[in-house]
């Protein structure tokens, strides 16, 4: 069979593509560029890119593919570029999770200890939070930086959170909501490509991952988050940066909060140490979403080259650093301390009581997560509290959850994402690899 004909992808060649894949052979980076170029160009249509990712999805993809899918990505639009001499910058990326506050207070964390932080996050998808809506919470915050001031930020005060701009992988942009309309996503080439285009883009010298597992992950299963975590890395060193992943559990809310707002107070909370938050959980200091942080502002710093770790994260969480650099951020990107500060939930939450004694064996983290996001539709704070972890041992009666908002008298059945059984279970554990 005729291979396509190089730089140039018409209706003929992309069908060629498409048998090829089809048949299990592997694309050239050639290819894949065409491909790119052909589709933003328009020269070839949604159908058959679609059908091409439908093929990647049942025959897989090689390394060689997924590099050369990402680099081609890279190129359909503007890249960042960080001036390497002024020192290291970092990135830190999650696939995806609920309760996810790691991104808001790892950032300002990892910069109070003399990291340069540079990071685009998303919005929600699904189930799963978005960094940017947890922000946009804070009256007054602006995500839409330029590139030139979201550069300028960095190298001034050592981090900034910003959206997407258009001009940064467009290809990934467009790409990804036709795979989402066609049940292409869960392909791991594609994954990964997605991922690390965005991140060579954004111009960090070295990236942290951390690829979630469990039911509300896009890789429930702890092989394939193994799998998805070393293409990230691979993918990266190809373009010569550094990378480490984290594979980390979803098999319960990683923090105490599910909704925008809410989780936005409890990453204040944690780094102010304020009781509105803290007060309601069981040893703050030690909770699964704290752990979890240190050990990625501990990686942060060492592609940095910054020595300390864990013992200079924890330092800065203690001593008000890191909160006063979440407030650097938040006044150089629109919004006032007072307006954080000034964030309250709903002092009279409805509380979901279990109905009998036992031990948490499992929590609907989906269920919960979609109930997070639509009581959060109408009520920037609006949300869940999670009083519980898997494990626990609880009375009847025991409060599961709170529920906070302006919606919160029309939420249903949450008990039910709470199995309770007589018999004890372990929880799982929080990281189960990391992949460097």
């Amino acid at each position: 069979m005729a291979a396509a004909n190089p730089g140039v992808m018409d209706d003929t060649a992309m069908r060629h593509c498409i048998e090829r894949k089809r048949d299990g052979h592997a694309l050239s980076a050639t290819d894949w560029d065409a491909i790119i170029d052909g589709f933003m160009e328009g020269r070839i249509d949604e159908a058959q890119t679609a059908a091409l990712f439908m093929a990647c999805v049942w025959r897989g993809m090689t390394f060689e593919e997924a590099h050369a899918l990402t680099d081609a990505m890279v190129r359909s639009g503007e890249t960042i570029s960080f001036d390497r001499g002024k020192g290291i910058v970092v990135d830190k990326h999650s696939s995806g999770g609920v309760a996810d506050i790691v991104s808001l207070v790892a950032v300002p964390l990892a910069a109070a200890c003399g990291a340069r932080v540079a990071k685009l996050s998303g919005r929600a998808l699904g189930h799963t939070g978005g960094t940017i809506d947890k922000l946009e919470a804070i009256p007054g915050f602006n995500a839409a930086l330029s590139l030139d001031t979201f550069i300028r930020q960095v190298e001034t005060i050592g981090c900034a959170i910003a959206a997407q701009t258009q001009a940064l992988v467009p290809a990934d942009k467009r790409i990804y909501n036709l795979r989402d309309r066609t049940g292409t996503v869960p392909a791991m080439g594609l994954i990964a490509a997605s991922i690390v285009s965005k991140k060579i883009a954004c111009g960090a010298h070295a990236i942290v991952f951390d690829v979630k597992t469990g039911p509300a992950s896009f890789t429930p299963r702890p092989d394939q988050a193994r799998e998805l975590a070393s293409w990230l890395v691979e993918i990266c060193k190809g373009f010569g940066r550094k990378a480490v992943a984290f594979v980390s559990d979803m098999h319960q809310p990683l923090g105490r909060t599910v909704g925008t707002g809410i989780e936005m107070v409890e990453a204040r909370d944690l780094l102010q140490h304020s009781d509105v938050i803290l007060s309601l959980s069981k040893d703050p200091e030690r909770s699964r979403g704290v752990q979890l942080i240190l050990k990625v502002v501990a990686a942060l710093l060492d592609a940095s080259e910054i020595t300390g770790g864990e013992e200079r994260a924890a330092k800065s969480l203690a001593d008000g650093t890191g909160y006063a650099k979440l407030v650097e951020m938040v006044e150089a990107q629109g919004a006032s301390r007072g307006a954080l500060e000034a964030m309250e939930l709903d002092p009279k939450p409805l509380t979901v009581k279990a109905s009998q004694a036992g031990f948490v064996q499992s929590i609907d983290v989906v269920h919960l997560g979609n109930a997070g996001r639509r009581l959060s539709r109408n009520d920037a704070l609006g949300g869940l509290f999670v009083n519980v972890e898997i494990g626990d041992r609880i009375e009847a009666g025991q409060p599961l959850a709170r529920v906070y908002g302006k919606d919160k008298e029309h939420v249903r059945n949450l008990e039910s994402s709470f199995k309770i059984g007589a018999e004890p279970v372990e929880p799982p554990p929080l990281v189960y690899d990391m992949v460097t």
